[in-house]
């Protein structure tokens, strides 16, 4: 068992994106600039935006954080985005989730423009990256991605089971992974909550790969999948202990993997260096670069 160290790739790919700015603020360019709204004050979200920032500083970008309280009006939200999106110093936006209920989530995201769509999630990018065109491609699918190119993990011609259909990890990467792109070209099994155990059972073990994102702690267990394979928990969750754990059963499942991300020290890492090179291709359009 070899674990794809998610940390390690990251910087690796952070540094490489590092070296790249250097080269265009030395031809007289301004940096990368990335904004972050953040609606309340929710602990997980808190984290992930910190991670963001402080990622943005060590890849040679300018950052900015813009908050606002729970109790935002939907219209307050969608003309500040509406002013960041006309503001030529900013290349991506990224609206933190989850949103308060009382704000329309699919509106705000369809809000960004999707020329500084870092997320990926506009319809607009997501439609080009379906159809295999050039696009801002969803950051935790990416990254997966990215995470496989880095450990030449073999994916062309094999037999990849994802578990769980969010518009956010399930749909991208089944689409990503079976499209051509510079990593790809497996079949591509997608599962979600409706279907029957013995069918996703008789996917999963003769399943390549498995990647799983359904928030439950523990849901892969080793009766699951088959020796030798590559698995990939998206989960994060966190247990009345504190621990953080993801939807594998780790301890249990990791003797009979060739290849497995930990929680933490995985994907969410990787999902952030991912926000980090959709921002520095948004700056290198902005500026005819590539």
């Amino acid at each position: 068992m070899k674990l794809l160290d998610g940390k390690l790739c990251a910087e690796s790919l952070v540094a490489d994106i590092s070296r790249q700015v250097a080269v265009h603020v030395a031809a007289g360019l301004r940096k990368p600039h990335m904004t972050v709204i953040l609606v309340g004050n929710h602990a997980p979200s808190e984290s992930y935006v910190k991670s963001k920032i402080t990622t943005c500083s060590l890849s040679g970008f300018d950052s900015s954080l813009v908050r606002f309280p729970e109790t935002v009006y939907e219209q307050e939200l969608l003309a500040k985005i509406e002013e960041i999106n006309l503001d030529p110093s900013t290349d991506g936006v990224i609206v933190q989730l989850p949103l308060p209920a009382h704000i329309d989530q699919q509106k705000v995201i369809n809000s960004i423009s999707p020329d500084k769509d870092i997320d990926g999630f506009h319809p607009t990018n997501f439609g080009r990256m379906a159809l295999g065109q050039k696009a801002f491609r969803p950051a935790t699918a990416y990254g997966i991605c990215k995470l496989l190119q880095f450990y030449q993990v073999p994916v062309v011609g094999k037999h990849c089971v994802v578990i769980g259909r969010s518009n956010i990890v399930g749909k991208p990467i089944s689409i990503m992974l079976s499209n051509d792109f510079d990593i790809g070209n497996a079949t591509v099994t997608l599962t979600h909550i409706e279907t029957p155990r013995e069918l996703l059972l008789d996917e999963t073990r003769r399943a390549d790969i498995v990647i799983v994102a359904v928030g439950i702690p523990g849901f892969v267990t080793p009766d699951m999948v088959k020796e030798g394979v590559t698995l990939i928990d998206v989960g994060i969750n966190r247990l009345e202990s504190g621990k953080i754990v993801g939807d594998v059963a780790f301890d249990a499942v990791a003797p009979k993997c060739a290849w497995i991300t930990p929680v933490p020290g995985g994907v969410g890492r990787m999902t952030v260096a991912a926000l980090m090179i959709n921002t520095l291709i948004a700056y290198q359009n902005n500026f005819n670069l590539v």
